[in-house]
């Protein structure tokens, strides 16, 4: 048993079974990986996938807690490596974040020039994906940390760190009906076509549970993960729509009026994911703190069960 055979595994599970785009993100043959994932299983005693033929299936119940361990060890070991990172070339490395479009293209540009001025020797690598994709790439080890509002802290191998909390508003055409509603409702906003957050998105749930609480049915024509898309589709006189507040601009976004929604909707918390059994670069620490000053070093590493 090897490090090599146990990166196969986790990989060829990464890569929902497919071993031929395993062996391509492992720069090998995709003879050569199913050799050694044979090997394993070999020395193992236990069979980690099911096969039709040669292809790959699923995993066994035994795979599972393999590909369980093996994505452990895999991340031990580059702990490890980050440990001698610190202190061999100190402030050089590398910061992969995770996020929804709403923090990198909202909050983000408010944080990342001032942590790159004082570490210029640190590379900062952006996955946006959905909440869900977020947290996987934390799992798998492609990204450092996640920020994101939904699914962080429904996953127990993820630390959830409170970061801050946000509302949403209404944005219409100028002159829209809704303008003049005084105080405005959720019975206004469902006789309108809306535009909002896809429900798997962040924030969406919340949305959802609003009408749900009323017996409302929102007549939801069109749903995305941008709510740069949402405004541009309200601008275009299709509906009205739900978006983060920070997401409106009233310089930027002329062409639009915004209603503060708050007295609608339950505050939503941006969280930070980490992995529970990462270790972090000191540079990666002063990123955190940065996007949310509460949390201090001492703070994450009591979270994380080191404090």
């Amino acid at each position: 048993m090897n490090l090599q055979q146990l990166r196969y595994v986790a990989e060829v599970a990464q890569r929902n079974l497919n071993v031929s785009e395993a062996a391509r993100a492992l720069h090998t043959s995709q003879s050569g990986v199913s050799r050694q994932i044979s090997l394993l299983e070999s020395e193992l005693g236990v069979d980690v996938f099911i096969r039709q033929g040669k292809r790959l299936v699923a995993m066994t119940r035994p795979g599972e807690e393999v590909v369980a361990i093996a994505r452990r060890m895999l991340r031990d070991m580059g702990a490890l490596r980050q440990v001698g990172e610190e202190y061999a070339v100190g402030e050089r490395g590398r910061l992969t974040i995770a996020m929804t479009h709403t923090q990198a293209r909202y909050v983000l540009p408010r944080i990342l020039p001032e942590f790159m001025r004082a570490h210029p020797e640190v590379k900062v690598a952006l996955h946006q994906g959905n909440p869900t994709q977020c947290c996987e790439y934390v799992l798998s080890g492609e990204a450092d940390l996640a920020i994101a509002t939904e699914a962080i802290d429904e996953y127990d191998q993820l630390v959830s760190l409170p970061c801050y909390q946000w509302n949403r508003c209404l944005i219409t055409p100028p002159g829209h009906p809704l303008l003049d509603e005084t105080p405005l409702t959720l019975a206004a906003i469902a006789e309108w076509p809306l535009i909002t957050y896809d429900f798997a998105f962040t924030g969406g749930s919340t949305v959802n549970r609003a009408f749900a609480a009323q017996s409302l049915s929102p007549n939801i024509m069109l749903s995305a993960i941008d709510a740069d898309i949402i405004k541009t589709y309200v601008s275009l006189g299709l509906g009205v729509g739900i978006v983060a507040q920070m997401a409106f601009d009233p310089e930027q976004d002329r062409t639009l009026r915004a209603l503060d929604c708050a007295h609608l909707f339950e505050p939503s918390t941006t969280r930070i994911g980490l992995h529970r059994n990462a270790w972090l670069r000191g540079y990666t620490y002063d990123f955190i703190e940065q996007f949310a000053s509460a949390l201090s070093r001492e703070v994450v590493d009591q979270a994380l069960g080191r404090g």
